[in-house]
């Protein structure tokens, strides 16, 4: 047996850490009886219309390989959706690619662009995974800490992080957040854009909450900026369609044209049926959200009163369906020996702030994507334990 193969391993894979949320969910998982706030997993069913057609591609024998780049019947509907709700505008044949979820995307995106050492702008706390992605392809991850903030970056803060870092070669956004629950008015994400016009960043946005916003009417920055913008999108969380895996990237097209060869080599096309039921969804299904966001909004009023009655001081999320709470001063704000202490004692399950980089300790992460009463029995057990 060889015994040094590990040896051989590139240093870039050894370095990655994948994201902890993942593996601490299923880590307090497996306590009995847990009420689970944990991931971000819509408990809604996937539209009615769009599982009919994908039954409809199954039985007509759809289950060939398309175009690498996807159907262009799903492409131009894809492009149909971002125009009539973002109104950005993207050619379907040059433009736009369909992915294995924006985690896909997100790979392509770095693999084309990021080299050993590139440092790529980060504002925290954000979705862990892209710190994975970006060690794993060899980048420098600068966070820029919004928590002094209230968790919005603001065009201050960015500026300083460009005058610190003049090398930086990309910078992610995600926005609703992904863990706050944040998000830009059309007049914010314009003044962020007006600043990185001035750059010459790689302007990388991921918007998958872009359908989930309550309040006001979600803006991109590709509405700005799109010459320097990937836009990232998909069905995943609009849709309730997780296990689908339909992500999309948009941008240039000399620069989706790269993006793409890698799209090619890591994952050929993705599935056809989805790809069937991903063009129902965008063409006939743009308001499919609607219903769940009204749910969303009575989940998020009651699970942020009751946070806030037990002294978990919490902003008012204005998208996704994420409360990222402050941990209450006399209690212990290691947040992972929190989260701990809590499901084995009052057996709920939240997610460590800190799995979300810089501002995230002492904070947890509770997903409202689960019925309300399930919300209200977490509240329950959380007011006896901390009594």
């Amino acid at each position: 047996m060889h015994k040094n193969l590990k040896d051989k391993i590139k240093p870039d894979v050894l370095r990655t850490q994948l994201s902890n949320i993942y593996g601490f969910s299923e880590k307090i998982s497996k306590i009995p009886d847990l009420v689970k706030l944990t991931l971000g997993e819509p408990d809604f069913a996937t539209p009615k219309h769009v599982k009919q057609a994908a039954i409809a591609a199954i039985d007509d024998d759809e289950s060939h390989y398309t175009a690498t780049w996807g159907r262009i019947e799903t492409r131009k509907a894809a492009a149909d959706f971002l125009k009539n709700k973002y109104d950005v505008d993207y050619d379907p044949e040059t433009q736009l690619v369909i992915t294995n979820g924006v985690t896909e995307a997100m790979y392509d995106t770095l693999a084309t662009f990021i080299e050993e050492g590139d440092e790529v702008l980060v504002p925290t706390p954000t979705f862990s995974v892209y710190y994975s992605l970006i060690d794993l392809n060899g980048g420098k991850l600068i966070q820029i800490n919004t928590q002094p903030d209230d968790f919005l970056l603001t065009p201050e803060r960015l500026q300083k992080a460009i005058a610190e870092h003049p090398n930086a070669k990309m910078i992610i956004l995600n926005f609703p957040s992904n863990p706050t629950g944040r998000t830009y008015s059309a007049s914010e994400i314009q003044m962020i854009a007006e600043i990185l016009a001035k750059t010459d960043l790689i302007v990388v946005s991921d918007e998958i909450y872009s359908e989930l916003t309550y309040g006001q009417k979600h803006t991109s920055i590709a509405r700005f900026i799109p010459d320097q913008t990937i836009l990232f999108n998909g069905l995943s969380k609009s849709h309730a369609m997780t296990g689908w895996r339909i992500g999309i990237f948009a941008g240039p097209a000399n620069l989706v044209e790269q993006i793409a060869k890698v799209h090619e080599l890591v994952t050929t096309s993705v599935m056809t049926a989805a790809q069937v039921a991903a063009e129902e969804a965008f063409a006939n299904g743009q308001d499919d959200a609607l219903p769940m966001v009204k749910q969303y909004i009575k989940r998020r009023d009651y699970l942020h009163e009751g946070l806030e009655k037990l002294g978990f001081k919490n902003e008012l999320p204005e998208g996704a369906f994420y409360i990222f709470a402050k941990i209450p001063a006399d209690l212990n704000q290691n947040s992972y020996d929190f989260c701990i202490e809590v499901a084995e004692k009052a057996k709920v399950g939240m997610i460590p702030g800190s799995s979300f980089g810089a501002g995230g300790e002492g904070y947890v992460r509770l997903s409202y994507a689960t019925s309300l009463d399930n919300i209200k029995e977490a509240l329950n057990r959380l007011q006896k334990y901390l009594d």
